[in-house]
């Protein structure tokens, strides 16, 4: 925008005074100015011995100081007493005695061209407070009459407190009949017998001082009033006092005036006498009562706070009593002391040949009388009536030079005064700019900047800027200060260099040149996301930025969590750690979370963001558990209120229960309940003292437990289960052994607890023999040889038997043969599995199947099948026999099972047998067979190292198992985005030669995070990866931050998105023909943690197998392999589909017959380069 006129700012020429304050630059003649002094009154207590009273102006030249008390000029008496600064106004005053400085001060400063004063100053001294010596004689009085008994309190520092008490101090009780008026004496309307003591004391209290002093004791005789025809004077006949018409104590007379400032606090107060005690009440004579006013001492006292204009009139109190009333009036009358109507009057800066106005408007009650003096003189009418005084307003006709000075108004009435200096220069004067020539100023893009071009002049001077010698035009400029600032609103890097301000007047011109310089704002271009975090873990934080490098040593990151700073320690116990422009906090726990911001900050500027950091940790203990029965004391209801699940929902509660019958002090868990739920069903035992807690899970963990319940009884009751589990063996002939799991205690329900045994042999025998038994195992002997037997087990206390149970059905014990006159045990099975065939699954994983062994060559239960396998060799090592036996075990009868855990790259030999509980039958002819090459393990040691800035050398160590023949390396290596944690582009190189350790990588990114990732490979794949993480060095200095050119290259972006998709393609035709066409492929390249599928193979081989056990393997079945085909080729793959294909034929019970028809190879097998099934 244009500012008036290519942006020169003119003020007109004031030829008439000044309206505004007067604020001349001390570079400039001028008349002294106060500027502070020390305000009245000054208490001096009697302990001072100094005071220091000060009085400080400015003015040019320097002022001087002289002083004056009671109006007269102050000359200390003494040097040692007195010390006057003359040139710094400071006055101290010692004395022992300071008392001798009592009075109204008045301090002078004053230089050539005039004189200011400061309004009087009091000192006031106080002496200790001391009662007068006298000697008070008793106050004798009748029965009814008054006393006034007079305190007369010395004068002190307020506040004065006064008390009425005996010499042991107790207080004098007053009441409607005695009290204190305000003035300290003690009064009493009417005198009683009992009002008779030696010893009234008055008590002045000055706690300012901490002094308290009392009047000598003053005596009461009160007489007894005697009966009229009764002149004896030993009569103790009570005669009551006659009535008697009140009167006042206090106020004399009929009326009082009263008059107050307004806002002070008016007090009336109307004492009586009389008899009986008359009372007091108030009215306001023709208005109604202000309801701010409040009575005191029994109504005597009309206090009212802070008066006003509106509380000034009449007042009257009526004291009344049954003989009659007393009257007294308060004219109330609210002045004020002199103040100012709206401000004091300004000092003024005009040209010579003006007038010149003084204006002193004041307002008081009663009017304030004004003086003025010039330069602390009291001065009139001029004698040439250039200057004229109208009452309040002081006239300067064609005002010269010599006119200048200090004028003073003062305005006063009875209640006080007050001054006002008043400086009036005039003179004529070029332009005097007060701006350093050549400034220098630094703003930042986007902001405000405002360079000044301070100028005194008289008359006042037409002030421009320009720059380039043009005049500065545009909206974004803003002159104020009647063109003493310029504002730049929206700074550019074009509004960068020399701007010149003039100023003119009629007596001459000036011009100044101010430099500015505009930089590149600071930005967090990174910044801050929130972020969820677990109890205990690391968090991170991440605020990028950019600034001008010419800011870089002002430059500083800041991070503040709310709005206090966060303390940043290298001590190694510190929990924070700022690393380049990531925060991180250490084991972070709840009070850690809330609002994170980051603040850049240069000199010139700042730039901030903020991020919510939410904490999860396990979920507080819930509270306020209450427990309530259903249908009985056995059926109860528990009930809670969760606690804060802290950020991560509840999944579950937990009740638990402790009894202290059993098992005292030990908790047990007894019911689970979802998260949204905060009741609990509970169902339980008899006869027990339970006790309850509650605690959640959510995703972290288990919370702490809540406060236990009280306890709660349950009645004894029959038992409400019988006993499971239970087992029918024969050890020995003619024997059956019956255990079952007994009950715990507290399923017992009551005490006489015991089992009741009952068994018959089934389809023979029609009722059981029964017995009841305290143990969980009972022994039936003389039984047939393995034959089946029904048998129940029942639970008894003694309150009732337990449900009916349903019948278990086992054998007696196996037979036992002797073989000739030996009485060796040949009950062990007789024959060995056949058609023993061995299907290379992977590198780890084996399918054995055979035919099983006739039943009758079992010479009892069949227990299972055990496969055992010796690893012969490492096809790496062939010359070294290592002979490791390994063995698994297969319940039930099956025809095939799933063998994992066996090592690449060897040979094997296998064989099966069959056992029962007797023993091992005869092994089978065994099969030998070779297992393929796998992936190599993980490289065990990956280390990096920092050669340039562009260059970073890896080093590491071969895997500990290769798991075949070591062919090459897989290096990937990505860059991160430090800010989402994230890869921004991944590279990799294959490095040939299994004996290379180490790589250097080159045209890196400087200052940039990588991870590496690195692989050993054989022909059969490349193993888990070890991952090493590492920044490169810093660039070199230039700007503060600058972004990768790989992700600002949108066709690069593009390149790899093509690849990634034709890569993806390729994969899922290549699986698709696999699945085709190679089901008994064994798979040429194992990914990582094939250990992992073989962990869970070996779990899944000891579940029972059954011959109808041909079911597809997926991942989930408690009986088959995961499936996680991450680690090879899925067993999940081998259903009966795919082995049927071909004409395969199987049992009825789904079991393969004999052998793989057309598709086994019998002897031994070398290594497989395919699906591999070896049978003898």
């Amino acid at each position: 925008m244009t500012l008036a006129g290519s942006l020169s700012l003119r003020l007109l020429l004031a030829l008439t005074t000044m309206a505004s304050g007067l604020n001349i630059p001390l570079e400039v003649e001028q008349p002294p100015t106060i500027i502070t002094y020390t305000s009245g009154p000054i208490i001096v207590l009697h302990f001072d011995t100094a005071i220091t009273v000060k009085c400080k102006a400015r003015g040019n030249p320097p002022p001087e100081y002289r002083w004056e008390k009671d109006g007269q000029a102050f000359v200390p008496p003494n040097f040692q007493t007195i010390r006057a600064n003359q040139t710094k106004g400071l006055l101290v005053l010692h004395s022992e005695d300071m008392s001798k400085f009592e009075g109204k001060y008045r301090c002078y400063a004053s230089n050539k061209l005039g004189t200011a004063m400061t309004n009087e100053i009091e000192i006031k001294a106080f002496s200790i407070p001391k009662f007068p010596k006298e000697t008070l004689s008793p106050i004798v009085v009748t029965e009814g009459e008054p006393i006034t008994l007079k305190c007369n309190p010395p004068e002190g520092v307020a506040p004065r407190l006064i008390y009425w008490m005996t010499v042991d101090l107790q207080h004098i009780e007053q009441n409607e009949r005695v009290s204190m008026g305000t003035d300290g004496n003690l009064y009493f309307s009417n005198a009683l017998k009992n009002d008779s003591r030696q010893d009234y004391g008055c008590f002045a209290a000055f706690n300012r001082i901490r002094t308290i002093v009392q009047k000598n004791a003053m005596a009461v005789v009160v007489k007894r009033l005697k009966p009229a025809n009764d002149s004896s004077e030993s009569s103790h006949t009570p005669v009551a006092p006659p009535a008697r018409i009140p009167s006042l104590l206090l106020p004399s007379g009929v009326q009082t005036e009263k008059v107050l400032l307004k806002g002070e606090d008016l007090q009336l107060e109307c004492i009586p006498e009389g008899f009986p005690t008359p009372s007091v009440k108030w009215i306001k004579m023709g208005e109604v009562m202000s309801p701010r006013v409040k009575f005191n001492n029994y109504n005597k006292l009309l206090s009212l706070s802070a008066v006003e204009e509106s509380d000034e009139g009449k007042y009257m109190c009526t004291a009344e009593n049954s003989a009659g009333k007393a009257v007294h009036y308060f004219d109330v009358i609210v002045e004020e002391p002199p103040k100012w109507l709206t401000e004091p009057p300004q000092s003024q800066l005009t040209v010579i040949g003006s007038d010149v106005h003084i204006k002193c408007s004041v307002s008081g009650k009663p009017q304030p009388a004004i003086t003025w003096r010039r330069n602390g003189v009291m001065f009139r009418d001029d004698p040439d009536k250039r200057m004229q005084v109208f009452d309040d307003t002081v006239i300067l006709f064609n005002a010269k030079a010599e006119d200048s000075g200090v004028y003073q108004c003062e305005a006063s009435n009875r209640h006080g005064n007050i001054l006002a200096n008043v400086n009036i220069v005039i003179m004529n004067m070029a332009p005097l700019i007060l701006t350093e020539n050549n400034q220098e100023y630094a703003a930042v893009v986007g902001k405000e900047i405002t360079m000044n071009c301070s100028v005194f002049s008289s008359p006042p001077s037409s002030i421009s800027w320009t720059k380039d010698e043009k005049a500065i035009e545009g909206e974004g400029f803003l002159a104020f200060e009647s063109g003493q600032s310029l504002k730049i609103i929206n700074a550019e890097k074009g509004d960068s260099g020399k701007y010149i301000c003039v100023a003119s007047n009629m007596e001459g011109s000036s011009a100044v040149t101010a430099v500015l310089d505009v930089k590149d704002a600071t930005k967090i271009v990174g910044p801050p996301q929130n972020t969820q975090v677990d109890s205990g873990k690391l968090a991170k934080l991440m605020c990028k930025t950019e600034y001008d490098a010419s800011l870089q040593d002002t430059f500083e990151l800041v991070w503040r969590k709310e709005t206090k700073e966060i303390p940043l320690s290298s001590e190694k116990n510190s929990r924070y750690s700022v690393k380049g422009a990531m925060l991180e906090i250490m084991n972070v726990n709840l009070s850690d979370q809330g609002t994170y911001t980051c603040t850049a900050r240069t000199s010139l500027d700042e730039d901030s963001a903020t991020a919510v950091l939410t904490v999860r940790d396990v979920p507080d203990a819930p509270i306020k558990l209450d427990l309530s029965e259903l249908d009985s004391p056995r059926n109860v209801v528990l009930s809670w209120i969760p606690g804060s699940d802290h950020n991560s929902t509840v999944t579950e509660f937990v009740v638990e229960y402790e009894e202290n019958r059993w098992e005292p002090g030990r908790w047990k868990e007894l019911q689970r309940v979802t998260g949204n739920q905060a009741t609990a069903e509970l169902k339980l035992y008899g006869n027990l003292n339970y006790q309850f807690r509650v605690y959640a899970v959510n995703a972290i963990g288990p919370g702490p437990p809540s406060e236990p319940t009280e306890r709660h009884k349950t009645p004894p009751a029959a038992p409400d289960r019988n006993p499971e589990n239970i087992k029918i063996q024969g050890h020995h002939p003619h024997q059956m052994e019956i255990s079952w799991e007994p009950l715990s205690p507290v399923e017992r329900n009551g005490p006489g607890f015991e089992y009741k045994v009952k068994y018959r042999q089934l389809g023979v025998e029609d009722s059981f023999t029964e017995h009841m038994v305290n143990r969980s195992v009972f022994l039936v002997n003389n039984t047939p040889t393995f034959v089946p037997y029904e048998i129940k087990i029942l639970s008894r206390n003694s309150y009732g038997w337990g449900p009916e149970p349903k019948p278990v059905t086992g054998y007696s014990g196996e037979d036992v043969v002797f073989w000739h006159c030996l009485r060796e045990n040949v009950s062990v099975p007789t024959a060995a599995p056949r058609d023993i065939a061995v299907e290379v699954i992977n590198t780890t994983v084996l399918r054995v199947s055979w035919t099983p062994v006739p039943p009758a060559t079992v010479r009892g239960r069949l227990g299972g099948y055990n496969v055992h396998w010796v690893r012969r060799r490492s096809l790496l090592n062939p010359d070294k026999i290592l002979d490791l036996s390994h063995s698994m075990s297969f319940s039930g009868n099956r025809s095939h099972v799933i063998v994992p855990g066996l090592e690449p790259f060897s040979e094997y030999k296998l064989t099966v047998y069959v056992f029962n509980k007797k023993g091992n039958g005869p092994k089978s002819d065994p099969v030998t067979f070779n297992t393929p090459e796998g992936v190599p393990e993980q490289v065990t040691v990956l280390t990096s190292s920092i050669i340039q800035r562009d260059s970073v050398r890896l080093e590491w160590a071969q895997p500990p198992k290769s798991n075949g023949i070591l062919t090459s390396y897989l290096l990937q290596y990505h860059l991160i985005n430090e800010t989402a944690l994230e890869v921004i582009d991944s590279k990799e190189i294959n490095i040939t030669g299994a004996d290379t350790n180490h790589w250097t990588l080159q045209g890196l990114k400087g200052d940039s995070l990588y991870r590496f990732d690195l692989r050993a490979c054989t022909r059969a794949g490349c193993g888990p990866p070890q991952a090493e993480e590492s920044r490169t060095d810093f660039p070199e200095p230039g700007a503060a931050s600058q972004e990768s050119s790989f992700s600002t290259h949108g066709w690069m972006i593009g390149t790899m998105c093509a690849v990634a998709l034709l890569t993806l393609v390729v994969v899922i035709a290549c699986f698709l023909r696999k699945n085709k066409g190679g089901k008994y492929a064994v798979k040429e390249k194992e990914e990582p943690h094939s250990d992992t599928e073989s962990q869970k193979m070996n779990d899944d081989t000891f579940c029972d197998y059954s011959d109808s056990d041909e079911k597809p393997l997926k991942g989930g079945s408690l009986c088959s392999l995961k499936g996680d085909d991450a680690t090879g080729d899925s067993v999940s793959r081998y259903t009966l589909g795919d082995y049927a294909d071909g004409g395969r034929e199987f049992n009825e019970d789904g079991s393969f017959i004999g052998e793989y028809s057309g598709h086994r190879h019998r002897g031994s097998v070398s290594e497989p380069n395919g699906p591999s099934l070896v049978n003898v």
